[in-house]
């Protein structure tokens, strides 16, 4: 197995434990974890901290403003406070389940395709 492969079988046990009732798209998953290259295998890198506004901002900025195109809204303050408290109990946050749920939850997903 892989070492990506190993690192998408921890990205889905945090979906099915911290995002219940959620229907895991493995593929979208997979194209998100390489779109943020070998950053997911470092321990830093490869996570959010929820307490950082600075991180918060540059998830917004860098994510989905440069790399998906989005204006600079309200809504995207909320859809990543929404998954901040979605994954709070989790210790690590993982970056890539991170990032797939808010491609999911603002509807990004054909930038994937």
């Amino acid at each position: 197995m892989s070492k990506l492969d190993d690192m998408m079988e921890k990205y889905e046990a945090h979906l099915d434990k911290y995002f219940t009732g959620h229907d895991t798209d493995s593929d979208l998953l997979r194209k998100v974890a390489k779109g943020l290259g070998p950053s997911i295998y470092n321990n830093d890198a490869g996570q959010v901290s929820c307490s950082d506004k600075k991180e918060l901002a540059t998830i917004k900025e860098k994510f989905l403003m440069k790399k998906h195109g989005l204006e600079d809204t309200e809504k995207l303050d909320e859809a990543i406070q929404e998954v901040c408290a979605q994954y709070k109990s989790a210790r690590p946050k993982h970056r890539t389940v991170f990032y797939y749920v808010l491609t999911k939850k603002l509807g990004l997903e054909g930038n994937y395709a």
